[in-house]
């Protein structure tokens, strides 16, 4: 008698071992879903990050009495840049007031806000990191910093 409720649970094992194997497969590929999401959004915000670091370097390159012009922003906001692989060209960078009127950084009043805005495509900048195409290629990714001009 004993022997028949042993071949039954093992009969039974065997079904198991295949339904086990289906969890494993729907969780792994949710699980993996997860993981590449989190690795494009993270990405995502460590460029958001640059680009803002980038326009507070250029901001600060731009409110000293002694810059020259609106080329010392765009060349320290190249050389914050470097550091982060992002390919050649792939930024935009103006100066501008805080109503969005460009000036020139030589030229403005002492006490004038002076806003430096980086701007890059997300299809051009996280073209290495986009294992799902979550976030759209056509999305502007901007990093802004404002500060007034000394004197």
């Amino acid at each position: 008698m004993k022997r028949n409720i042993d071949s039954a649970s093992r009969l039974r094992r065997g079904f198991r071992r295949g339904g086990s194997l289906i969890e494993t497969a729907i969780c792994l590929g949710i699980l993996l879903n997860l993981t590449f999401g989190a690795v494009e959004f993270g990405y995502y915000f460590y460029v958001k990050n640059m680009l803002d670091g980038a326009a507070r370097e250029g901001c600060r390159a731009g409110i000293p009495p002694s810059a020259g012009s609106n080329t010392v922003v765009t060349t320290a906001v190249t050389g914050a840049l470097t550091t982060c692989n992002f390919p050649n060209g792939c930024v935009t960078t103006t100066v501008t007031d805080t109503s969005n009127n460009v000036i020139d950084v030589s030229t403005v009043a002492v006490g004038t806000q002076i806003q430096v805005k980086v701007t890059a495509t997300w299809s051009v900048i996280g073209a290495g990191f986009r294992p799902l195409n979550l976030i759209g290629g056509t999305k502007t990714v901007t990093g802004l910093c404002v500060m007034r001009k000394e004197g």
